[in-house]
């Protein structure tokens, strides 16, 4: 090889074990910057779980700090999820306000899927609290978190093993911290904002919302009735799940947390929080959603919907066998969970009015 010829090889390869280098500099240079995003949004996640902790103590008898600790990852389980309008213009604070919207979800890790119930707000059930029938919506006022659980409870014949309850601001904030929601919006309306006032205008068809054009179209109903409402609800939930799943969503989580901040209560810990990760290891659940059927009733002339009882009992088989509370599902209902593990069957369905823990 010729002096000249072996000089430019010498440079050729001094160039490329150059550019190795770089390469590997900025490949470890990302995975620490990777690494102490995830640290911060780990620390900055447990502070605001620390925040929104709250127990809900003697319930039926017990206190939602459980002594046989559920294991979300592995076990079946329930939670109820309670939106409510403890806006400054209603003066009424998180105690007394009404429920808004209330869901049911039911999560099996064996079959990986979600039951998500729908309750319309209206619905007439015992609120065991005050001991009478009115609307579920009133659970809340009359007794706080405690009450609409019991009231739950009661109504579906399940236990509930966890609660999150949050405000219009939290709905709010996460959807705009997500960068929106996409939805198909049913048709054209002034809606009222979360203020209740008349300044939302919602436009038919398939679009991205913000959080509070997302939150008019969850709470509207003055077109159609609750349940309407409540597949709306569930459907701006499932658009979420699908935003938050998404490659663009992994930088957005730490205005996710930060939305959250104080707008949100729960008796989950922390670390029960990571194990809820597990249902999204290889996609997402499959969620199948539910509604209870019923009817308009003005014969008090006060408006409330009557539920179908035979409908909710099928609702009610439905739920007690996702969660492994029945070996087996009576016929004409889902069969989806007929078989679970011998591990869940271990928990049997007991009225909550008899005041015994479930598990």
């Amino acid at each position: 090889m010729k002096r000249n010829e072996y000089k430019k090889a010498k440079r050729k390869s001094s160039k490329t074990r150059l550019i190795l280098k770089i390469g590997l500099v900025l490949t470890i240079a990302a995975f620490l910057t990777i690494a102490a995003y995830g640290v911060t949004l780990h620390k900055k996640a447990e502070l605001a779980a620390d925040r929104a902790y709250e127990p809900i103590q003697n319930r039926n008898g017990r206190s939602t700090v459980k002594e046989d600790k559920i294991q979300p990852a592995k076990d079946n389980v329930s939670v109820l999820l309670i939106g409510v309008d403890d806006s400054d213009d209603r003066q009424q604070g998180d105690s007394n306000s009404r429920a808004d919207a209330l869901l049911v979800a039911t999560l099996n890790p064996k079959q990986k899927t979600v039951k998500l119930l729908s309750i319309p707000r209206d619905s007439y059930v015992y609120i065991p609290e005050v001991d009478y029938k009115d609307k579920i919506t009133h659970a809340n006022a009359y007794g706080g978190t405690k009450a609409t659980i019991e009231t739950v409870e009661e109504m579906l014949d399940i236990p509930i093993d966890y609660y999150l309850k949050a405000n219009f601001n939290a709905f709010i904030d996460v959807v705009d911290a997500l960068g929106g929601v996409e939805v198909d919006v049913p048709y054209e309306r002034i809606e009222k904002d979360e203020t209740d006032a008349g300044t939302i205008h919602l436009m038919p068809g398939l679009q991205v919302l913000d959080g509070r054009h997302a939150l008019a179209l969850a709470r509207t109903r003055k077109l159609d009735n609750d349940i309407e409402r409540g597949k709306r609800q569930q459907m701006i939930i499932q658009a979420m799940m699908d935003q938050a799943k998404s490659p663009a969503a992994i930088t957005k989580f730490g205005d996710v947390i930060d939305a959250l901040g104080d707008n949100i209560k729960t008796d989950m810990q922390y670390k029960e929080m990571l194990s809820f990760l597990e249902y999204a290891k290889g996609g997402m659940p499959s969620v199948d959603t539910l509604s209870l059927e019923g009817d308009d009733d003005w014969s008090t002339g006060v408006y409330y919907w009557k539920l179908n009882d035979k409908d909710l009992q099928q609702k009610q088989l439905i739920l007690q066998s996702h969660l492994g509370l029945i070996s087996s599902l009576v016929p004409n209902v889902d069969d989806e969970a007929s078989s679970d593990s011998e591990e869940n069957t271990k928990r049997v369905v007991i009225s909550p009015s008899e005041g015994t823990d479930v598990k």
